[in-house]
């Protein structure tokens, strides 16, 4: 089965040099093609990455969206059926729709590929001025994608940076977003947030099962009746099958948890990216301040990775009254998750 990547982006987004980044550090030891889709006559990325040895088919004869459906779909079959390739990269032109190159290789309709990623290069310089002059094309490439990596964001002020994602995100809410400059990032790590196996769902995700676990265990061994006393007296405990305090009953306001209650039910949880910078002291006000149940509700896990001073990025752990705060690599965006019962969202998100 050959993976293949569509790699989109407006003119001069940055493209090739994310493409080279990933053939050096993500794609090490895989048969990979690249086929290139040039606007005009003169293929100018050919030469660029035929020396990492990549096999190049380049058609520069129109684009993919408009007259070469057809011959794309013919060149691919002839790549696959001369190359057999482990993964196949498609550059189309910058001026090209990423629907219509994604319609065009599933019309294709082969058992032999499947689409493993369809991703944007967005020049977070440009964004704004991109959208007001060319938004047919520059939106369409941001509105499909499952993943949009911003470029040249070295030296962009955190306010510049932040309105580049809010546009991006007023087109498309659910794509990954890469944030991060690229030298600061391992190509996998690129690749791992391209093939969404790295979203804010999916910490949330992994930080729900691992407090669900705890909480499951919990369950085992303790046997003593738990309660705790909040301004709104819920009151929370464990039951048998034969429970007199009357959790049969729905008509009370209690909030009661069984065992074969679904995760859901029993936590909520906030998750948010974020471009901002912090200080480590800054951080762990803030995880001190997740004490305060009133104003915050009842947290049990936080955990996030977010941008630091001079480059450096923060990792933080959280369960209650014990915070661990510390320096770690990069990440491709800033995240933080929050687990907990009846949380304040509005409250969390002015904390972070």
């Amino acid at each position: 089965m050959t993976k293949i990547d569509i790699i989109s982006g407006f003119l001069g987004a940055g493209k090739t040099t994310l493409i080279k980044k990933l053939i050096s550090e993500a794609f090490c030891g895989e048969k990979l093609v690249l086929i290139e889709n040039e606007f005009g006559e003169i293929g100018i990325d050919g030469g660029f990455l035929k020396d990492a040895g990549i096999e190049i088919t380049e058609m520069n004869s129109g684009c993919i969206c408009c007259s070469l459906v057809g011959d794309f779909g013919e060149a691919l079959k002839k790549v696959l059926a001369q190359f057999s390739p482990d993964r196949i990269i498609i550059e189309p032109s910058g001026v090209g729709k990423l629907s219509d190159v994604i319609k065009a290789v599933i019309d294709i309709n082969s058992d032999d590929i499947t689409l493993n990623s369809f991703t944007t290069v967005a020049d977070a310089k440009k964004c704004k001025m991109y959208m007001k002059n060319f938004g047919e094309f520059f939106n369409n490439q941001v509105e499909f994608a499952k993943s949009v990596v911003l470029s040249h964001t070295k030296g962009l002020s955190a306010e510049k940076l932040e309105e580049a994602v809010n546009l991006i995100r007023s087109k498309n809410e659910k794509a990954t977003l890469i944030t991060t400059e690229w030298e600061e990032l391992d190509g996998k790590d690129i690749l791992a947030a391209m093939e969404q196996k790295d979203t804010l769902g999916d910490s949330l995700a992994q930080l729900l099962e691992t407090e669900e676990e705890h909480h499951h265990n919990h369950h085992h061994h303790e046997h003593e009746h738990e309660h705790h006393h909040h301004d709104e007296h819920e009151h929370h405990h464990e039951h048998g099958e034969n429970c007199t305090c009357g959790c049969l009953d729905h008509d009370h306001e209690h909030h009661h948890d069984h065992h074969h209650h679904h995760a859901d039910e029993v936590f909520t949880s906030f998750g948010k990216e974020t471009t901002k910078t912090y200080t480590i002291e800054q951080i762990e006000n803030a995880l001190k301040s997740l004490q305060d149940e009133e104003k915050y509700g009842i947290i049990l896990r936080a955990k996030g990775i977010v941008g630091g001073e001079n480059g450096k990025w923060i990792h933080f752990d959280y369960v209650p009254g014990e915070p661990d705060v510390r320096n770690g690599s990069a990440a491709v965006i800033g995240r933080i998750c929050v687990i907990g019962s009846k949380l304040n969202e509005e409250n969390i998100e002015k904390l972070f």
